[in-house]
């Protein structure tokens, strides 16, 4: 993505998520299933992973003793999905993503070689909260002691809870037992959602929890003969639509989008203690242009702009 001024500088279009939640809950499985519905995706665990296996690592060749560039994820992942699993365990390695998620790129100047590979990819992170359970009564920053800078490039941060839940604990044993005991009978549709974001991106704000469960949850008639995409359809389906599909933002919506904007800023800093700043505009901006892109669209619209609200 480039800006629309004659000198068509570099922009970040890829919407990067961080997914916060306590244990047990289904994370890792989340990502490695979002790593293969993506055209290209790779997953990777934050624990095993290194500064040069992230990024670019330079190795000296036995034969000729010369030096060489080989890939990291990131560079791998390029114009695909980097998903990163068990985020909070690898603090040694922040400084090295700070380059490649906002400017996509990596710059290199080791043993004599000067390069700059190209990182265009969108980042999917997991983390557990420190001492193994979500305080709500914290903020993001301080249940992760993630640094701000980082923690700043996410679009969107997702929180799930781990809440007793008879109707849904059932749920679950029932499908964990079926996968252990070999029993393939389906199960009947959810009529409630627990699970649900709480903040939206880096700048905190709140989701109607009431309002986003009635959108996902499947209708009881409407939905009876509801079958989920396949996985190769929905593959070309977003390759479709990230390659020829670059929706634009119309007046009506940049007026929502400014206007929310202003009011962010007012406030200075948002519930999460992270200061709102232009980043921020730009986040929104992503989004709305993302909520265009689902549908095919050319044009972002007013009611795009008001998703993100």
């Amino acid at each position: 993505k480039h800006s629309m001024d004659q000198n068509k500088v570099p922009i970040r279009g890829d919407i990067h998520v961080i997914i916060v939640g306590d244990p047990g809950l289904g994370k890792s499985q989340l990502l490695k299933a979002a790593a293969s519905v993506s055209p290209r995706g790779i997953y990777v665990c934050g624990n095993t992973t290194t500064n040069a296996g992230l990024t670019v690592a330079v190795v000296k060749d036995s034969m000729t003793n010369d030096y060489a560039f080989e890939a990291g994820a990131m560079v791998l992942a390029d114009r695909g999905l980097c998903c990163i699993d068990e985020f909070d365990k690898m603090s040694a390695e922040y400084q090295s993503l700070l380059e490649a998620m906002e400017q996509q790129c990596v710059s290199v100047a080791k043993a004599g070689l000067v390069a700059s590979l190209s990182a265009r990819t969108s980042v999917l992170a997991a983390a557990n909260p420190v001492g193994g359970h979500y305080d709500r009564g914290k903020t993001v920053n301080e249940n992760l002691k993630m640094n701000a800078a980082l923690l700043s490039r996410f679009d969107l941060v997702f929180i799930l809870l781990d809440q007793p839940d008879l109707f849904l604990d059932k749920r679950v044993s029932d499908h964990i037992m079926a996968l252990h005991t070999n029993d393939r009978s389906p199960c009947s549709s959810n009529k409630r959602l627990r699970t649900v974001p709480q903040f939206n991106g880096s700048m905190g704000i709140g989701i109607d929890e009431k309002k986003l469960a009635s959108r996902l949850r499947l209708h009881p008639e409407k939905d009876r003969d509801f079958v989920p995409l396949p996985e190769p359809l929905l593959r070309k389906y977003i390759s479709y639509a990230r390659s020829y599909v670059t929706p634009r933002v119309s007046e009506p919506a940049a007026v929502v989008l400014r206007k929310y904007y202003l009011n962010l800023r007012a406030h200075s800093t948002c519930s999460d203690g992270t200061p709102i700043t232009a980043r921020q505009l730009e986040s929104l901006v992503r989004l709305a242009e993302a909520r265009a892109r689902v549908d095919l669209r050319e044009e972002v619209t007013e009611q795009d702009a008001n998703v993100n609200k």
